[in-house]
């Protein structure tokens, strides 16, 4: 006999396509549908229930961009399905067929409960598993008509600017009246739900995907082929329902043959990644997390043995204040083991611009969420998707009480292949934390045979390790597992010719695999993504109202807390912890990065500038409160840096001694100098930096022949993902802006104007008295496409390699590219400052608002070394937004010469956190001080119990073991190490209590929390 393979395989796709999928829900009626489409934003569910609905029908038109149509339908059971299991098959006529990327539904009783969502791959409703017949039958829908902005097809991606992603754009667009619908209903029927059916497409569904995935010649492929044809043969089409358990009888033998022994280990875990905004705005994830929440809580119902994951804490916070009843639902099903809180965190952020404090805080309210309301002390840190993670984070989570860390996004590095799947994360003091990259590489499997076995194939630890892990669920829009994903998990579960399948925790897939592979591989330092490095610099507005609030948090809780200590003042305790958590869920991964909807960034910086406002106003209050009256024009200058200043103590504050002044320009040819006696720089008739001169070194920081602060343009056109990726080629083109509409004297300062196409950028650069430190200024009215602004400085040094500080330390990272490892950091990402360097001199740029930077280096004819230093200012990128960063900006930034990365700390903490003046007369002393510049203090508050302590978070910042005093400014009722919780860490041994002060001992980059007792009377 002869058998080709191809045959069969398409005869059984046709099959399950056309005739038995179908089949499941072939009896069916008709529903009475009516329709309200809501004028404006979504409406309580009360509201849309009592509101008064209008005739529709399937065909019916609905939904232009962004609105809400409620459609009600009924109908009678009719009384020859008495006995039956009955369901409701409703279908939007979706825009996609990838679950949340399109219009969604949530599907209510008439009293308002929510009963489950709709979406293309989940239509069904159950209504009962035994009809009486005859019985009423009435269901609402809210139906989102959220449109496609990216997503064209199965697989299928684009990148075409939109104004979909504009609200405003959408807003006005001829009005609320006349804007064309997006979808057309397909189908609103009751149906009766064969079982028989249903299990034998699953059946077939699973063999036929093992099929296709075992090798060609393997005995198993061709028993399945043999088997599979006989069990379609099997099958009446005109009588699918009555022959289907025929069917399953030939394909019985074939599920029931077991795995082989030492077969490869899956943990398939429940998840649906949910962004919190993306290609929709924050309050359309609102919605999805209650869709998808009904979803599944519904599935639970039906598989007591499924376990789903939910790992934001922000998403369940919204869930109980809009949703409540759901919430109710989810607090029940965590009751019984099968819906698990996870993964620490308020949100999943960014970790690579997310300053530290706003990490701690991150694990902070994460973890006291799930505390509080699931009663779970959640031990992983789960962030599938987030582009690249920064090397401090396995200390945050050791002290935050997280064992695990589980992560997919290292699978798109489109360079080098990470060379493992389980093992050992080491940060930067040391800490390693047991980790786990899913070979699946995907966070959103359906449990198909293809990613199954490639889960198998793919995983690099085979020979210490048989287990991984699989998140399976439809994600990103939400939407979650289904029973589909169900019956084939049941039929992986010991099935021949493919790996074991067992649906678990992720605290039983990690204790397994802990287990059995504990010598694990050790990956030391930043994970870092090769890929999305343009996120480093998309929507700088976005960027910079994220970074001004971690500063401005600081100075409101530092001042805050010494004017409760100082002065008796009431504590914000109530407005710091709302504010925190708006700017972590704005701390999101693809809200910080830049890469959401035009409407969820400018949502965004109207937020930042009212959290500005709000946390001005507390700094203000605090600030007078302790400068106290004012003296004959006298004013208190605040320094909430950990680093003094000017005469002010670090963190505390005192009467100005001296006036800051700027070194003068003087007049040179057609340029000018400024010297300060520390520095001389040379600006020519260009507005070009040409000379850079430490005069106490007597060295020259720029290279012969070369100019600093050289702004250059690049085209920025990648292949995909425009907000998202910085391509390699963006190189092969530059436009150096060398030419100046204007260069002349202002403020102390010289100020150069340049053009370029429609924009323009003044830049104003000024020499402080007593500083190393060259601050450019530049305010940009930016009006550029497709395009990248950096600013160069071409160093004259030859630096092996670039510091550039990270949350609670720095990184070190190669100039060179010698391997392909460190060719594909060609972007990399850095806080307040980077720094390269020789022994004994080093130069620094330092920012108020930068992350991207690139450094290049070279030699020159004369056998120097040119170290050439770049900062990414503003990019242009049109997909998802088309008016990304258009409009004016103004940031900062200063070359500082003769530093080490030491000093370079210090100076970053300056620029971001500048003196405040008050009028008054007081001395305030700090709260807190330390006798070595080397130990940072990154928070000073009071302890979020209301007990009234102090608590001081500090971290060593130049990587060498140090020991350093506290002295408390009060007196000290005690200390105790915390974890990042403010509760005892046991077996601390970093600091004792010596008389009126802290004795510390800090290993490098070591972070420590102590919480001090203030002794009243």
């Amino acid at each position: 006999m002869h058998t080709d393979p191809t045959i069969i395989e398409q005869r059984l796709a046709r099959m399950l396509s056309q005739r038995l999928r179908p089949a499941v829900h072939a009896r069916c009626v008709p529903l009475t549908v009516e329709v309200w489409h809501v004028p404006g934003e979504p409406v309580p569910v009360a509201a849309a229930l009592a509101a008064d609905h209008g005739p529709a029908q399937v065909g019916d038109r609905w939904g232009p961009a962004w609105s809400t149509s409620w459609f009600k339908v009924s109908g009678r059971i009719p009384q020859e399905w008495a006995g039956l299991p009955v369901e409701a098959v409703l279908d939007l006529g979706f825009g996609t067929t990838d679950p949340g990327f399109s219009a969604e539904g949530l599907v209510y009783r008439p009293d308002g409960t929510a009963v489950k969502a709709l979406n293309p791959r989940n239509t069904h409703v159950p209504v009962t598993a035994s009809a009486a017949g005859g019985e009423r039958v009435t269901y609402h829908i809210e139906a989102a008509a959220n449109p496609v902005v990216m997503h064209s097809g199965p697989e299928q991606l684009t990148f075409y600017p939109t104004a979909l992603g504009d609200r405003a754009a959408w807003l006005a667009d001829g009005g609320e009246g006349d804007r064309d619908p997006l979808y057309r209903l397909r189908r609103m029927d009751l149906a009766v739900f064969d079982a028989g059916v249903f299990e034998l497409v699953q059946d077939l569904d699973v063999l036929g995907q093992l099929m296709h995935e075992l090798p060609a010649q393997s005995t198993r492929r061709w028993q399945l082929l043999r088997t599979v044809e006989r069990a379609l043969d099997a099958v009446d089409l005109q009588d699918i329902g009555g022959t289907a358990a025929a069917a399953r009888e030939v394909l019985a033998p074939a599920l029931a043959s077991p795995a082989a022994p030492g077969a490869h280990r899956i943990s398939a875990i429940g998840h649906s990644h949910i962004d919190s905004a993306w290609l929709w705005p924050l309050r359309e994830t609102v919605r999805k997390v209650a869709r998808t929440v009904s979803n599944v809580t519904q599935l639970m119902d039906d598989h007591p043995g499924f376990r789903f994951v939910m790992s934001q804490a922000q998403q369940l916070a919204w869930l109980k204040e809009h949703r409540p009843e759901v919430y109710a639902r989810a607090r029940q099903k965590a009751g019984t083991g099968q819906f698990l809180p996870a993964g620490s965190l308020w949100v999943e952020p960014d970790t690579n611009i997310t300053g530290g404090e706003s990490l701690v805080r991150q694990f902070v309210h994460g973890k006291r969420f799930y505390l509080e309301e699931f009663g779970v002390e959640t031990e992983e840190m789960w962030l599938p998707d987030t582009f690249g993670y920064n090397a401090a984070l396995p200390q945050l989570m050791k002290l935050a009480g997280v064992r695990w860390f589980l992560t997919q996004k290292i699978s798109w590095n489109t360079t080098n292949k990470f060379p493992h799947h389980t093992f050992w994360w080491e940060g930067i003091d040391g800490t390693r934390i047991f980790s786990h990259f899913p070979p699946v590489d995907t966070y959103n499997s359906d449990l198909s045979g293809a990613e199954v076995a490639h889960s198998e194939r793919n995983f690099q630890d085979k020979a210490g390790s048989d287990r991984s892990l699989v998140p399976f669920g439809y994600g990103d829009g939400g939407g979650g597992p289904t029973r589909e994903m169900m019956a084939r998990a049941d039929r992986l579960a010991d099935l021949e010719g493919s790996p074991q399948v067992a649906v678990e925790a992720p605290a039983d897939f990690f204790a397994k695999a802990f287990a059995e592979y504990a010598h694990a591989p050790v990956w030391v330092g930043e994970l870092y993504l090769e890929f999305h490095r343009g996120t480093l610099t998309s929507q700088l507005a976005t960027k910079q109202g994220n970074r001004r609030s971690e500063h401005l948090l600081r100075e409101a809780e530092l001042w805050s807390a010494t004017a409760a200590v100082r002065t008796g003042a009431a504590y914000p305790y109530q407005a710091l912890d709302r504010l925190w958590k708006t700017v972590l869920l704005h701390q999101f991964h693809d809200i910080l990065p830049g890469t959401s909807i035009a409407w969820v960034h400018r949502e965004a910086e109207q937020t930042y500038r009212e959290v500005a406002a709000e946390l001005e106003s507390l700094v203000g209050a605090a600030q007078r409160a302790l400068a106290g009256p004012p003296g004959q024009q006298g004013e208190v200058v605040f320094n909430a840096a950990p680093h003094a200043r000017g005469g002010v103590p670090a963190l505390g504050a005192a009467p100005r001694t001296r006036a800051p002044g700027r070194t003068p320009p003087v007049a040179d040819g057609d340029g000018f100098v400024l010297d300060n006696g520390l520095v001389r720089v040379v600006v020519d008739g260009r507005g070009l930096v040409t000379s850079a001169y430490d005069i106490t070194a007597d060295r020259e920081a720029l290279a012969p022949g070369s100019v600093g602060n050289l702004l250059q343009l690049h085209q920025d056109f990648p292949n995909q993902w425009d907000a998202w990726d910085i391509d390699a080629f963006y190189r092969n083109t530059v436009r150096d802006l060398d030419q100046a509409d204007e260069v002349g004297v202002v403020d102390g300062g010289v100020r150069v104007v340049r053009t370029v196409g429609a924009s323009r950028i003044e830049q104003t650069l000024t020499l402080e008295q007593g500083a190393r430190r060259l601050d450019v200024d530049t305010l940009v009215d930016w009006h550029e496409r497709e395009k990248l602004l950096k600013a160069a400085f071409p160093l004259d040094v030859r630096a092996a390699h670039s510091t550039a500080e990270i949350p609670f330390g720095q990184v070190e990272r190669p100039t060179h590219t010698n391997t392909s490892w460190d060719a594909a950091k060609f972007e990399v990402c850095a806080h307040r400052f980077l720094h390269v360097g020789e022994p004994g001199w080093g130069a620094a740029l330092v920012n108020d608002s930068t992350y991207g930077h690139d450094v290049t280096r070279d030699v020159r004819p004369d056998g120097g070394t040119t170290t050439t230093v770049r900062l990414s200012l503003l990019r242009s990128a049109r997909f998802p937004d088309p008016q990304a960063d258009q409009g004016t900006h103004r940031l900062r930034y200063a070359l500082v010469v003769g530093v080490e990365p030491a000093d370079a700390v210090c100076e970053g903490h300056h620029m971001n956190l500048p003196e405040r003046t008050v009028p008054g007369s007081a001395v305030v002393e700090p709260l807190v001080a330390l006798d070595k510049d080397g130990v940072v203090v990154s928070a000073v508050k009071l302890a979020d119990d209301g007990s009234g302590d102090v608590v001081v978070r500090l971290y060593e910042a130049h990587g060498r073991r140090v020991r350093a005093t506290l002295t408390p400014g009060f007196a000290l009722g005690g200390a105790v190490a915390t974890d990042l919780l403010e509760r005892p860490l046991p077996g601390d041994g970093s600091h004792e209590v010596a008389g009126s002060g802290v004795r510390l001992v800090l290993r490098p980059f070591q972070i420590l929390t102590l919480r001090l007792a203030v002794r009243r009377g």
